[in-house]
């Protein structure tokens, strides 16, 4: 930071200093300023630093990563052009949902499915949540299993409504869609957590799946899901939720994982793509930096001092 004084002409007609009045006419005056050191450099040079005609050298590892995240993608996409399939890194908790679906078909009882207090239809987790609603719904709808919906949100409750009954069509079973069981409950938090506990306590789920938007309630409805021995399948993108979920449910996507669950469910090439993509990125910047770990300590470089850089 520095200080930059500009020259500036105002006018102090009327300016009232305590109780007199000053009309001292017109004045010229410096203005001084906190600039930037970037902005002083640009003033003074006409130029911005570090820039040599149109390129920046200091933003050369961010033009890297785009150009290695556009090979990658397009890259995928020829692949899936070619017929190829992609194949995808496996998710325990998404293996899992069809194990849980058919425990439930067993003992005769439904599955109740969350998206959480904390979302609406504008965030990506909810989006995401409705994909894999799609393919649960059309598994429950094969094995006649009822599954049970209860929302915080009108708008989910209809597009939840929208997606169920596709997927019961899509299965071949029309007939198995009931409406009344993907019901609005309440817009308050504790009035949303109080309902579903209540329908857990009810009609004792033989599986539960709480994928979405969470927030204060996570760990009570993950508890009382688990204290009526549902297989409970969780997934959320909240840190602070996580540890919750990974603590009272069977399985937990992980973040992420809840993106890629989605990818995957929806056997859409264009999005298996993107997950594959995203996936062998993921594996380039982790041998990077392990190999910059190793070639820092052989060096005999202090990783602390040059992370805390």
């Amino acid at each position: 930071m520095g200080l930059a004084c500009l020259p500036a002409t105002i006018q102090l007609k009327d300016l009232r200093l305590g109780s007199q009045i000053a009309a001292v006419g017109i004045c010229a005056i410096y203005m001084c300023l906190p600039v930037c050191a970037d902005a002083l450099a640009l003033s003074a040079t006409g130029s911005p630093p570090g820039i040599s005609g149109w390129f920046q050298a200091s933003r050369t590892p961010e033009l890297i990563g785009t150009g290695l995240a556009i090979l990658a993608l397009w890259l995928a996409a020829f692949i899936v052009r070619r017929g190829k399939k992609l194949r995808l890194r496996s998710l325990p908790a998404l293996e899992a949902i069809g194990d849980a679906l058919g425990r439930a078909t067993e003992l005769g009882t439904p599955v109740l499915y969350s998206t959480g207090w904390g979302g609406d239809m504008g965030r990506p987790t909810t989006m995401a949540s409705m994909t894999i609603l799609s393919d649960i719904a059309r598994r429950a709808a094969e094995f006649n299993c009822r599954l049970l919906f209860p929302s915080h949100d009108p708008l989910i409750v209809s597009v939840a409504q929208e997606t169920v009954a596709q997927a019961a069509v899509a299965a071949g079973r029309p007939e198995w869609y009931r409406a009344d069981d993907i019901t609005f409950v309440s817009q308050s938090q504790l009035g949303y957590a109080a309902a579903v506990d209540g329908l857990l306590a009810r009609e004792r789920p033989g599986a539960v799946f709480l994928l979405g938007t969470f927030e204060g309630e996570a760990l009570i409805l993950a508890e009382t899901a688990h204290q009526t021995g549902a297989v409970t399948i969780a997934g959320t993108d909240s840190t602070i939720q996580l540890s919750f979920f990974l603590v009272a449910c069977d399985y937990t996507l992980i973040g992420e994982e809840l993106f890629a669950a989605s990818g995957i469910a929806a056997k859409d090439p264009a999005v298996a793509a993107a997950v594959w993509s995203q996936d062998w990125l993921k594996y380039l910047v982790l041998g990077i930096l392990v190999i910059g770990a190793l070639l820092a300590a052989a060096a005999g470089v202090d990783l602390s001092k040059l992370i805390s850089h």
